[in-house]
């Protein structure tokens, strides 16, 4: 295997537990719809997809609703984001600082909003391990779309043979599959282990702090 140089994470279920803030925001933003309810597992496996893409996914016969819903999704955020924290996973900070300090470099690719992402990155304290956040509203496919990874690559230079992205769903993994890149699932997020499996994972973790046994082969 190539040396593993450049590392893209996804951010929410990889980086950040922030499912109790997404499923609350979702329904509350339902209820307001006014839309056919959603269970939790339903809308957990939607984590990671573009938000205005989500309402094809959970109502496909209702058609144009991915910008008023993501407008109302967004409005909901902004509110419950203060009820709800978001944590790190465990050892993730920790893990991330000594990737750096070690010389890797590290980006961010998600499917939240730049903004967003931005705002949590540095409010989780872990901001400046990362050389690039890319949100959902920065590119024009979303995930599995291997549109985030060639942008970060392109951007920052990066050899792809010397890239891996890491993931919690399948479609992070398809994702890194489509550009070319060595996959790594974690199986604590939100994503089913046999989903990563099927995906074609190069690797998988079970913690976040084992990351470095993988890279540093």
């Amino acid at each position: 295997m190539a040396e593993i140089k450049d590392i893209i994470f996804d951010f929410d279920g990889t980086l950040a537990d922030t499912s109790k803030l997404i499923v609350a925001t979702m329904q509350k933003s339902i209820q307001d719809c006014g839309l056919p309810v959603r269970d939790e597992e339903q809308i957990k496996a939607t984590i990671g997809v573009r938000l205005e893409e989500i309402p094809s996914i959970l109502w496909p016969s209702i058609k144009d609703l991915g910008e008023p819903f993501g407008q109302i999704y967004r409005k909901n955020f902004e509110v419950l984001k203060d009820q709800i924290p978001v944590t790190l996973f465990p050892g993730v900070k920790e893990t991330l600082l000594r990737l750096k300090r070690d010389g890797y470099q590290m980006a961010i690719a998600t499917s939240r909003s730049q903004r967003s992402v931005e705002q949590l990155a540095r409010q989780l304290g872990i901001r400046d391990c990362f050389l690039y956040l890319l949100g959902g509203d920065d590119v024009t496919k979303g995930k599995p779309d291997p549109e985030s990874i060639f942008k970060i690559v392109e951007a920052m230079d990066w050899k792809g043979e010397n890239s891996m992205m890491v993931g919690d769903m399948a479609v992070d993994i398809l994702m890194g599959k489509n550009a070319g890149i060595k996959t790594c699932g974690v199986t604590y997020g939100n994503g089913k282990t046999l989903e990563l499996e099927e995906a074609g994972a190069d690797f998988l973790i079970s913690e976040f702090a084992t990351l470095p046994n993988i890279i540093y082969l």
